[in-house]
């Protein structure tokens, strides 16, 4: 593994913060109500996709760069050197836009593309259902064609963004008497389709970006139909594998911002930081952390060689999302009473310790839970035998 930038990527890093630091002041945060934050966001990326650094591994003619991978991955971590939050965008331009240029008519591609680049529409991935999440194949919503358009009924659920979206990936069964990964046709909805219902998820951290989407007689033609009816299954993994790509590392306090709490939070006669067992979990937490760490530079390596990552990135959502959760359970007990306290301008790191606390264990489940991971882990990097599938080859019918 390299830890260096080459000298390409060393050009290109310093531009990017040059970059950056002339636009300082157009910089977004997470301060703010939502339609602030949005408003914000659609400029910095209207900016962003001005200057060719939107889209960096697009073809320019999708108001891309043309540039290499480790590009987009350096420029990433310069916006996170300067807080600058990846929400509103990442799942249209990381997951559905792809998609799109994949999958769409040339004229979609069109009408669609470079506006979610300049951040004018935002996008919103429908897959999972009460009964089906991390089993995508167990969706139970119904496409039935009718002539040129086809009727849509059924339920999502923890659909991010769906209240703010235009547009968004659906999947549905259209032949129940296929097997569970056939019979699947994907399409693309615009979210005011008469016959579409978003109701938004209140979250125990205050939150309400997840929502349940209902499809009550939905009509869309046949044209935003992705991929061949029936072979919904092969476009839904072509996404999802781009959002594998993209997720991985989740947000939290750095590991000099825990120090700094630690040093001036009272502990008996001393401060935690000199409790030891607070310097032992946080040991773990860094010892972990820098694990996952390690792992990604194996990746960015991989990637910087023209090299395809592998399911390793697996590990690095299975541990952070984790210790995400562990680490701000244990900051917040550590202020004992005031920790009650979670007021943004009262409370210390203004707040983020008990945001993360809550949010923490939807990241667990949200891009495919503990369990998945665990089983693509063993399945696909340790070697480790398939777990029984009796439901393989059958009728969906038979097996739902």
């Amino acid at each position: 593994m390299d830890f260096s930038d080459t000298p390409a990527e060393a050009e290109f890093r310093t531009r990017a913060q040059q970059f950056l630091d002339a636009h300082r002041d157009d910089l977004p945060s997470l301060a703010g109500s939502e339609e602030e934050r949005l408003e914000r966001q659609r400029k910095w990326q209207a900016i962003k996709a001005e200057h060719g650094f939107a889209c960096i591994t697009w073809d320019r003619e999708w108001g891309g760069a043309g540039g290499t991978a480790m590009e987009a991955v350096i420029f990433r971590e310069e916006e996170a050197r300067r807080g600058v939050p990846d929400a509103f965008f990442g799942i249209g331009l990381g997951l559905c836009i792809p998609t799109i240029i994949r999958y769409a008519s040339e004229d979609q591609k069109q009408q669609l593309v470079a506006p979610a680049v300049r951040g004018e529409q935002i996008w919103c991935q429908l897959f999972s259902e009460p009964a089906a999440g991390s089993d995508l194949a167990g969706v139970r919503a119904k496409a039935v064609r009718e002539g040129d358009e086809w009727v849509l009924n059924g339920q999502k659920v923890w659909t991010s963004g769906a209240h703010y979206s235009d547009f968004g990936l659906f999947i549905a069964r259209s032949d129940p008497d296929q097997p569970r990964h056939k019979g699947l046709t994907t399409f693309f909805v615009k979210m005011d389709a008469p016959g579409i219902e978003v109701r938004p998820i209140h979250q125990m951290s205050g939150g309400v970006e997840f929502n349940e989407v209902f499809f009550n007689d939905v009509r869309v033609p046949d044209d935003q139909r992705l991929g061949a009816a029936g072979e919904g299954w092969k476009v839904a993994i072509y996404a999802l594998m781009n959002e594998r790509v993209q997720g991985g590392k989740q947000r939290g306090i750095s590991a000099a911002e825990t120090i700094a709490l630690a040093r001036r939070t009272p502990a008996g006669d001393a401060t935690l930081a000199d409790d030891g067992a607070f310097r032992g979990a946080f040991a773990d937490w860094y010892i972990r952390t820098r694990g996952v760490q390690l792992t990604r530079y194996r990746t960015l390596t991989a990637m910087s060689r023209g090299q395809t990552p592998g399911p390793e990135a697996s590990i690095g959502k299975l541990v952070t999302a984790f210790e995400l959760q562990e680490m701000s359970r244990l900051l917040v007990e550590a202020q004992g009473l005031y920790g009650l306290v979670d007021d943004s301008e009262l409370s210390m790191l203004r707040a983020e310790v008990h945001h993360d606390l809550l949010h923490a264990p939807g990241i667990r489940i949200a891009g495919g839970t503990d369990e998945i991971l665990r089983n693509i882990i063993a399945e696909r990097v340790l070697g480790l035998p398939k777990g029984p599938q009796p439901e393989k080859g059958k009728p969906f019918t038979l097996t739902k």
